[in-house]
């Protein structure tokens, strides 16, 4: 079941984990009472549980999704809003989203 080192962490056998995460995968099971019935914390029975999934999981390779960039894409109607702030004085600032260029040079001029 386990092990002792020199460090006194203990190490559980692959046989020992799988046993835990099976009564955990029982209906009604609670992961904190099957931890405590073993003596052991119920954050670790978690962490194998993560691990598990992980390795379950297929590995999926990222796969590449062309893109046709011949038409522009379409800016929908929307604006911009800043709320600049500076002690009590405030200021509200809406501007067109299709004239995004303006306005990042507008800001720079305020904010030199």
């Amino acid at each position: 079941m386990t092990e002792l080192n020199n460090q006194t962490r203990r190490r559980y056998s692959a046989e020992f984990k799988q046993q835990i995460l099976a009564e955990c995968a029982q209906p009604g099971a609670s992961v904190a009472r099957v931890a405590l019935s073993h003596g052991i914390n119920a954050n670790l029975v978690h962490k194998w549980r993560r691990l598990a999934q992980r390795s379950d999981a297929p590995q999926q390779l990222p796969t590449f999704i062309a893109l046709d960039l011949s038409t522009p894409a379409r800016i929908p109607d929307a604006d911009i809003c800043i709320e600049l702030r500076r002690g009590p004085a405030s200021v509200k600032v809406t501007w067109p989203l299709a004239a995004a260029e303006q306005c990042v040079t507008l800001l720079r001029e305020v904010l030199r």
